[in-house]
This record gives structure tokens, C-alpha cells and sequence, in this order.
């Protein structure tokens, strides 16, 4: 149990990357990196007792370096979609990079995913990173100062708390993108596991992935994941796949249940609690294959699944959204566990 620190790499400028390895008393294993605050890997246990890697990621860092869909990554300024590359705050329009068509994407070209953090270990089993986002940086307005510190719990847990702070009235939404597959063989679809959601209503969106503003009920429609479902059954009714922003039921604010996915074949399961009042459920539907594992197997489509607990995409234009503002004075902060087990 504890903290371990290895050379990883070198990026171009010189900057050494560094690996930790946090391992806590129930048999999680996870593999971080100070470049993007990337997993890399996240081992636990199957039902007979066997570890496997139950997320997507390389073991080099010149792969990671040569482009990825955000493998295991921390998202940043802001996660998922804003319409049209811009928003309007305080009576001035800020212009933003258009990475997603005409839209804008996590953070923009060089989000938090890519830029080099600071780290060091500040508890047994507790990794804090540190990252001082200069005001303008990919178009947002603001100085931005933010902490995340991952924690390994004694029983199987993961804890990511984000923590911010800015000198001017800016848009903040920080998240994830681990992909995971609780199988831990790549060659079995993320679409046989079993999947509930704590939401009665997701954000529909339109052609581009921007949601049309409505709140609507997951009743009767193949969103409806409040009692477990493989996505298999409905997955050929939703355009393109799942990558949608689902409206969890709860306070925003308090820790809560939001997602439980169980792997029948290997018998692990993972929860997902969360402070944000949404989770963006994607089911790997743009892997193409083009990149492979550490070990050769391709990553095929829906080898991966990811759970993104966030504020709803497009936020800042959609004033009927809870707001994701963080102004000068107040401090930005949520807090999400991935809990593993098995059945």
C-alpha cells in the first residue's frame, strides 16, 4: 500500500513525465501520469480474485503524445461541448477554439488533457496535481488555479476531487475520460455489461451533439437506464451510439449514487457517486480500431465505455442549464468516487 513514482518519458521542452502508482489494501492498482493527469491503468480484482486493467491507455508516452480520444485523461477548462465555439459573460463575448466542427470540445485544442501538471504525493495513498491555467488560454477569460487529488480508499475505491479558483468571472466544468471495459479483455463489447443510471431525464441533442435545451423524460425511449440494462438491447435505436448527458436525480452538490455497471463475464461492477448534477454516458462509438494497446489488440468500437460525471454540455449558452460560472472570490468544487467490486 502506497505511492510509487517512475520515469515515464521526456516531453520536447525537456520536462520529465513521471508515473505513479497508488495501491490501497483491497487490490486497486491505478497508474497515473503528470501530463494531462492521465490513468494509464486502473487494476482490481475479478471475482476469482484475478486483477485485470479495466481501463484503455499505453504504457509509452510517445503513443500518448502521438494523439488520443482523451484516454483516461482530466478535462478541462471545460468538458464536452459548447455550441458554436463561444459564450457571452459579463456583456462580452469570448471566442473559443472550434475542435469539434464548429464546436468546441473539452477545453479546446490544448486542453487540460495535454498540458503538464505538478505533482506530489500528499497522504498515504493520495496523489494531489496542480495546474495554473493563464487568463486567455484557449480563449476563456481568467486566471485559473485548480487542484485534483486522486485517492485510493481501502475498499476498492477511486476519489477524484477537483478543486478551483479564478481572479475573473469564468465558465468551469472539470471531468474525467477514463474508458473502461470490467471485463478487462478488449476482445468483449462494453455493450454486454449491465448498466443502471440514477437520472428520469437526459439532455437530447441534435445533430452535432449540442442538446436542443430540453429536459426530457427517459420514460418509454432506449435512455431509460434506471433499472439495469445491457445497451446492446437498444443500442441500433440511438443515432451514432450513446454519448449523451443524462439529469441525475439528487441535489446537485451532494454526493450520491449515480451510475452502477455490472460485467457479468468477470463479475466486477463499479459505482460511480458523484457532487455534479449530470454524467455523460458514451459508449466508445468513434474507436475505430486505428489504435491498439500496449499489447497489440486494436481498440475497437465500444471496447470502452465512459461514465462522465460533469454539469450538462453547453451550459454557458444555455441559461436554463445550471450555470457553470465560477466567479473571482468563490472557489469551484466537486468531488467523484468510482467504487469497485464484484457480485
Amino acid at each position: 500500500m502506497g505511492i510509487t513514482e517512475e520515469h515515464f518519458g521526456k516531453l520536447k521542452d525537456g520536462r520529465k513525465v513521471s508515473r505513479f502508482t497508488i495501491t490501497g489494501e483491497g487490490g486497486l492498482e491505478v497508474k497515473i501520469i503528470n501530463l494531462g493527469g492521465i490513468i494509464t491503468s486502473l487494476k482490481v480484482p475479478d471475482r476469482e480474485g484475478r486483477s485485470g486493467n479495466v481501463v484503455l491507455g499505453f504504457d509509452d508516452l510517445d503513443t500518448y503524445l502521438a494523439g488520443h480520444p482523451y484516454f483516461g485523461a482530466l478535462i478541462g477548462r471545460y468538458g464536452n461541448r459548447i455550441a458554436g465555439g463561444e459564450f457571452e459573460l459579463d456583456g462580452r463575448v469570448y471566442t473559443l477554439a472550434k475542435n469539434d466542427g464548429e464546436n468546441h470540445l473539452h477545453g479546446g485544442e490544448i486542453g487540460f488533457d495535454k498540458v503538464y501538471w505538478e505533482a506530489e504525493t500528499c497522504a498515504e495513498t493520495a496523489l494531489r496535481m496542480t495546474y495554473q491555467s493563464p487568463d486567455g488560454e484557449e480563449g476563456y477569460p481568467g486566471n485559473l488555479d485548480v487542484e485534483v487529488i486522486y485517492t485510493v480508499g481501502r475498499e476498492n475505491e477511486l476519489t477524484i476531487g477537483y478543486k478551483a479558483i479564478t481572479d475573473k468571472a469564468t465558465h468551469v466544468n472539470l471531468t474525467a475520460h477514463s474508458y473502461f471495459n470490467l471485463t478487462a479483455d478488449l476482445s468483449r463489447s462494453i455493450l454486454e455489461h449491465e448498466v443502471r443510471l440514477n437520472a428520469d431525464r437526459f439532455t437530447p441533442v441534435n445533430e452535432n451533439l449540442i442538446p436542443t435545451g430540453e429536459l426530457r423524460s427517459v420514460q418509454g425511449t432506449p435512455f431509460d437506464f434506471r433499472g439495469a440494462r445491457r445497451p446492446e438491447e437498444r443500442y441500433d435505436q440511438v443515432d451514432g451510439g450513446y454519448d449523451h448527458n443524462f439529469v441525475l436525480n439528487g441535489e446537485e452538490g451532494v454526493l450520491r449514487s449515480s451510475a452502477m455497471v455490472r460485467d457479468p463475464y468477470s463479475g466486477r461492477t463499479l459505482e460511480v457517486l458523484t457532487t455534479e448534477p449530470g454524467i455523460q454516458f458514451y459508449t466508445g462509438n468513434f474507436l475505430d480500431g486505428s489504435l491498439k494497446s500496449s499489447d497489440g489488440v486494436p481498440f475497437e468500437v465500444n471496447s470502452g465505455f465512459c461514465l462522465e460525471p460533469q454539469h450538462y454540455p453547453d451550459s454557458p449558452n444555455q441559461p436554463d442549464f445550471p450555470s457553470t460560472v465560477l466567479l473571482s472570490g468563490e472557489e469551484y468544487r466537486t468531488k467523484t468516487i468510482y467504487r469497485f467490486g464484484t457480485d
